[in-house]
C-alpha cells in the first residue's frame, strides 16, 4: 500500500546551510538585487537610509528584507522598512470617522444600508448593500490615491465613468448603487491622506516604493508632493519570455509534475512531496494554496509529522472553535430554534455542560423537536428535573429577544457569554481573543467603541436577534485567525503572489487543475468592461497578467511540484490548468512521475468472523422487538440488546411514516377509551376527527410537515370506521388498548405493549395488532405462523390459555383490513419452548455470529460492528 512517508526527527533549522544561497536566490531573480537598487537610489538622492522608508509589497516580506540588509550592509544605518498599510496608519494615527470607507465589511455593511435609505432604495437595502460595499471597496483605492483635493475632481469624472453602460432601465438599481459607490468613495478619508502632506515630506529623505506582480496606484499619484524624493522599484525585474529570467547564473529548477486521481490523492502526493523535500534537507518548503480545502486535508496529514508549519493564511473565525461558540450562542436564542440547536450549545457552555446530559436523555424519550416547545408545561412535565435547567436557559434568551442598537447588543452578548461561562474561555484562548477582538467586545475598548459607534450613521438604528446574529456571522467570516507563527518553520502555507522576493528551496503547488487554478480569472466585481477602463479599475488581461507572471515565478525555484488532479469529487474528467499546459511546452515540464508516496508492504493478517460470548450478559427483559432480532441475527443480539450500542434518534427531523404511525396509535386509543365510540356513525367521525386534533396538540406535529398524513386522513377515518363497523358485527367488543404486560418465562421476563385487546362472543381475548404498513408485508406476517414473532409473541404475555389474534392494516388507498393469524396457540407454544431453549444457549455461551441476510442487514445498525460487509474467504 501506499504512505505519505514520515520524518522521524525532523531536522533543526541551520542557517549557515541555507544562507550560502541568499545572494543566488534573490538579486539573481530580481536583476540588479533590490538591495543594490535601493542604495543606488539612496546615492543618487544623496539619501541618508536612516532617513528613508521603503514600503514593500506584503508584510511577510519584511523580516527577510530587513535580514538581508543586515546580512549585506552590518555596518550601515538600515532604512525603515514598512507595508503601505502599516505606514500611513500610523503615520497619520487614522481612524475611520463616521462616513468613511473602514474596509470592515461588517461595519461597511451597516453605512452602506443607512446610504441607501437616505437615497431612497429603502426597499432593496438589504439586497443591495453588499454590492454598494463591494463596489465602494474597489473605488477606494482609487479615491485613496489622491490628495483631498484632487478627490473631488476625481468624483466629477468617474460619476460619469460609472455610468457607461448602463444606460438601461432594467439596470436603474445596480446603475444607482455605484453612483453611491463613488459619492461614498469621494468622501471617505484614508489613512494615505497624510503622506501627500508636504511636511511629512520634509522629514525624509527618500520614500521607495517596492511594487510586486500588482501595481499600487498610489505611487504614481505621490510624484508631485514628494518629487525627487520618491523612487518606485520593482521587486522582480522582467527578464525574458513571461517575465521568466534567463542566462547561466539562474539556479536550474527540478520540475516534477504529478497527475493525481481525486482530491484525497491529490492530498496525499501534496503531503509526501513536502515530507520528501523536508527529509533531503530542501526547506523552508512553500505549499501553495490555491485550494483551501485541500490544503487543510495536506496540513492535516503534514501535522502528524510534527513539522513546523507557519500558516499564513489563517483560519476565518467562524470556523474557529471560539467563533462557532458565540454563532452557536446566537442562533440557538432564535424563537425558531431547534431543540438540537439549543442541546448542542449547552455542550459548549460550561455551567450547562453538566445537566445538558440527563436534559439530553429525557428530551431523546419523548422527543420535541422545537425548543420553544420544551418550555411550555406539558414539556417540562416530561423531562423531570431538567425543569430548572429549561427555565435557566429560556431566562437566558430572554435576554437577547429585544431590539437593539448594536453597541447595546455587543454589551448584551458579552452578558450573555458571561452568564452561561463562556468568556473567560473565550479570552484564554488565542483564537477566541481574535474573536472578541473582532466583535469590539474587549473592555478595553468599550469606551472608544461605544464613542465610534454613536457617531455612525445608523447609529440608532435597531436590529432584531436575526439581524444581529447576521452582523455577527459577517464579521466573524470576514476576520482571520492566524496561529502563531514557530520558530525556524520548515513548511510555509501560503498565496500564490506572496512567493515574491522569498527564498524558498522547493514550492509545491497543488491543486493546478483546470476549475482551481483558471488561467483567465474573473476580476472582482461587477463591473463591465467598459466601466473598468474609464474607471482604472483591473481588467480581465490585469488579472491574466499578474495570475501569469505570479506562476512563472513560482517555476524558479529551485524545487517545484505541479499537483492536480484529473476528476472531481463528482467522477467529471479534469484538464490540467492551462498555465501547467503551456509551460510543459514552452519550458519543457517533464511529463508525470512516479508517485513520491513510499511504498508500504503489508502481511495480510486473516481474522475470523465475530462469535461473542453473551453469558455474563443474560437479559432479564425480553420483548418482541428484541428476541425478533435474536432470530434474525444474534450478532445483533448481542451489540444492541445486551451492549445496548444503539445509535441515538435526532431530534431535529421531518415528520415520517413512524412518526404517522405513532399518531395513528394514540388516536384510535383516545377514540376508542370515550363513550362516543358506541354511538352512530356521524358522531363517531367527530369523535374520531376530535381525537385526532387532540394528539396532533398533544404530540407537536408540525402542521405544514404534517400536512401529507392530515390530508390522508379522510379517507383512512373513513376506511377504519367501515372495518370497525363489520368487526362489531361479527360480535367482537372493544376491551382495552395500550396495554402494558409481563410473564415470567423462566430467567427472563417477557415484556410488551399490545395495541388492543378485543372480547369475541364466547369470551375469547382477541389481540390486534396495528399496521401502516404496505398490504403485502402484512400478508407475509401470517403466511408462516412459526415465523412471526411479533402478535405470537403479544399472546404469549396472556395468561389465556385459548385466544385469537390479527394485524389491522390501517391504510389509505386500500382502507383498513384484518389478516388473522392462524394456529396461533400452536405458534404461542412453539415461540415460548424457542424462547426458553435460546436462553438456556446464551447462558451456557454458545457463540452469538452474525447470520443475517437480506433486508435484516440492509438497516441493521450494528452492521459497521460485524464487519460483515468485508468478510472474504481467504
Amino acid at each position: 500500500m501506499k504512505d505519505i512517508g514520515k520524518i522521524d526527527a525532523p531536522g533543526a533549522w541551520q542557517p549557515g546551510a541555507f544562507d550560502d544561497h541568499v545572494d543566488t536566490l534573490l538579486w539573481t531573480r530580481t536583476g540588479e538585487g533590490l538591495l543594490d537598487r535601493l542604495c543606488a537610489e539612496f546615492l543618487r538622492r544623496g539619501a541618508h537610509p536612516g532617513r528613508s522608508v521603503v514600503l514593500l509589497p506584503y508584510a511577510q516580506l519584511l523580516p527577510w528584507v530587513t535580514r538581508w540588509w543586515v546580512m549585506r550592509y552590518p555596518d550601515s544605518f538600515a532604512p525603515r522598512f514598512e507595508t503601505t498599510m502599516n505606514w500611513t496608519a500610523s503615520v497619520g494615527n487614522f481612524r475611520a470617522g463616521p462616513i468613511d470607507i473602514s474596509f470592515d465589511v461588517a461595519r461597511d455593511a451597516l453605512t452602506a444600508r443607512a446610504l441607501l435609505r437616505k437615497a431612497g432604495f429603502s426597499t432593496h437595502q438589504d439586497a443591495l448593500a453588499d454590492l454598494l460595499v463591494q463596489a465602494a471597496h474597489q473605488l477606494a483605492p482609487l479615491a485613496a490615491a489622491r490628495s483631498r483635493e484632487e478627490r473631488g475632481n476625481w468624483a466629477q469624472t468617474a460619476r460619469s465613468q460609472s455610468a457607461v453602460g448602463m444606460e438601461a432601465p432594467a439596470l436603474a438599481l445596480e446603475a444607482g448603487v455605484y453612483q453611491i459607490a463613488v459619492e461614498w468613495a469621494a468622501l471617505s478619508s484614508y489613512a494615505t491622506d497624510a503622506i501627500f502632506q508636504p511636511t511629512l515630506r520634509d522629514t525624509l529623505d527618500c520614500l521607495v516604493f517596492v511594487q510586486g506582480f500588482t501595481v499600487d496606484p498610489l505611487g504614481a499619484a505621490l510624484l508631485p508632493v514628494w518629487g525627487e524624493k520618491l523612487s518606485v522599484l520593482k521587486l522582480l525585474l522582467p527578464c525574458g519570455s513571461h517575465d521568466r529570467p534567463s542566462g547561466a547564473s539562474v539556479l536550474q529548477s527540478t520540475i516534477s509534475c504529478h497527475a493525481c486521481r481525486d482530491s484525497e490523492d491529490e492530498a496525499q502526493r501534496s503531503a509526501a512531496c513536502v515530507l520528501q523535500h523536508v527529509a533531503a534537507g530542501r526547506f523552508p518548503v512553500a505549499l501553495v494554496s490555491t485550494d483551501r480545502a485541500l490544503t487543510r486535508r495536506v496540513r492535516a496529514m503534514l501535522e502528524e509529522s510534527a513539522l513546523r508549519i507557519r500558516d499564513e493564511n489563517g483560519w476565518k473565525l467562524s470556523t474557529v472553535r471560539a467563533g462557532a461558540g458565540v454563532m452557536g450562542l446566537l442562533r440557538a436564542a432564535a424563537w425558531n430554534a431547534s431543540t438540537d440547536t439549543v442541546l448542542n450549545w449547552m455542550k459548549s457552555a460550561p455551567i450547562f455542560a453538566a445537566p445538558v446530559a440527563a436534559l439530553e436523555m429525557a428530551l431523546r424519550r419523548e422527543p420535541v423537536r422545537d425548543w420553544r416547545d420544551v418550555g411550555n408545561v406539558a414539556g417540562q412535565r416530561s423531562i423531570g428535573p431538567g425543569v430548572d435547567t429549561v427555565v435557566q436557559v429560556n431566562a437566558l434568551w430572554e435576554t437577547l429577544r429585544s431590539r437593539r442598537t448594536l453597541a447595546q447588543w455587543l454589551d448584551a452578548l458579552r452578558h450573555a457569554l458571561e452568564a452561561c461561562g463562556m468568556w473567560d474561555p473565550l479570552l484564554a484562548d488565542a483564537a477566541g481573543g481574535a474573536v472578541v477582538g473582532a466583535l469590539l467586545l474587549s473592555p478595553a475598548v468599550v469606551p472608544e467603541r461605544d464613542d465610534l459607534l454613536a457617531q455612525a450613521l445608523w447609529a440608532q438604528q435597531r436590529l432584531d436577534l436575526t439581524e444581529f446574529t447576521a452582523w455577527v456571522n459577517q464579521a466573524l467570516e470576514e476576520a482571520s485567525y492566524k496561529p502563531a507563527y514557530p520558530d525556524s518553520e520548515q513548511v510555509v502555507i501560503l498565496p500564490l503572489s506572496q512567493l515574491l522576493g522569498r527564498p524558498f528551496a522547493a514550492v509545491v503547488l497543488a491543486g493546478c487543475d483546470e476549475v482551481r487554478l483558471n488561467a483567465c480569472p474573473e476580476p472582482p466585481g461587477n463591473w463591465t468592461t467598459a466601466q473598468r477602463v474609464a474607471l482604472g479599475l483591473p481588467s480581465r488581461e490585469t488579472v491574466q497578467g499578474i495570475l501569469l507572471a505570479a506562476w512563472n515565478h513560482a517555476l524558479q525555484a529551485p524545487a517545484v511540484d505541479v499537483l492536480w488532479r484529473t476528476g472531481d469529487d463528482g467522477g467529471e474528467p479534469l484538464m490540467p490548468s492551462a498555465l501547467v499546459q503551456i509551460a510543459q511546452l514552452d519550458i519543457e515540464i517533464p511529463a508525470p512521475n512516479n508517485d513520491p508516496r513510499v511504498v508500504r508492504s503489508i502481511t495480510p493478517m486473516p481474522l475470523r468472523a465475530p462469535s461473542p460470548n453473551g453469558a455474563l450478559l443474560p437479559p432479564p427483559f425480553l420483548s418482541a422487538s428484541a428476541y425478533e432480532d435474536l432470530r434474525q441475527c444474534p450478532y445483533r443480539f448481542f451489540a444492541l440488546r445486551q451492549l445496548g450500542l444503539r445509535s441515538v434518534d435526532e431530534l431535529d427531523v421531518e415528520v415520517g411514516k413512524r412518526d404517522f404511525g405513532v399518531w395513528l396509535h394514540a388516536v384510535l386509543k383516545q377514540f376508542h377509551e370515550i363513550p362516543a365510540a358506541a354511538i352512530g356513525l356521524q358522531l363517531r367521525r367527530e369523535a374520531l376527527d376530535d381525537a385526532a386534533q387532540a394528539t396532533t396538540v398533544s404530540m407537536h406535529l408540525a402542521e405544514g410537515e404534517f400536512l401529507p398524513f392530515a390530508a390522508a386522513w379522510p379517507k383512512v377515518r373513513e376506511g377504519y370506521l367501515e372495518w370497525l363497523s363489520e368487526h362489531e358485527a361479527a360480535g367482537a367488543a372493544f376491551a382495552l388498548a395500550e396495554t402494558s404486560h409481563s410473564q415470567s418465562l423462566g430467567a427472563v421476563t417477557l415484556v410488551g405493549r399490545i395495541d388492543r385487546t378485543d372480547r369475541l362472543p364466547d369470551g375469547t381475548p382477541l389481540v390486534l395488532d396495528y399496521k401502516t404498513e404496505p398490504v403485502d408485508k402484512t400478508r407475509l406476517r401470517t403466511k408462516e405462523p412459526l415465523e412471526d414473532t411479533q402478535i405470537v409473541f403479544y399472546a404469549a404475555l396472556l395468561p389465556n390459555d385459548t385466544l385469537q389474534g390479527a394485524y389491522v392494516n390501517v391504510g389509505e388507498r386500500e382502507g383498513t383490513r384484518s389478516y388473522p393469524q392462524p394456529d396461533l396457540v400452536v405458534a404461542r407454544d412453539a415461540l415460548v419452548e424457542g424462547i426458553l431453549h435460546d436462553m438456556e444457549r446464551i447462558a451456557r455461551g454458545d457463540p452469538l455470529p452474525a447470520l443475517g441476510e437480506g433486508m435484516a442487514c440492509d438497516y441493521c445498525q450494528a452492521r459497521g460492528l460485524c464487519r460483515k460487509d468485508f468478510w472474504a474467504v481467504v
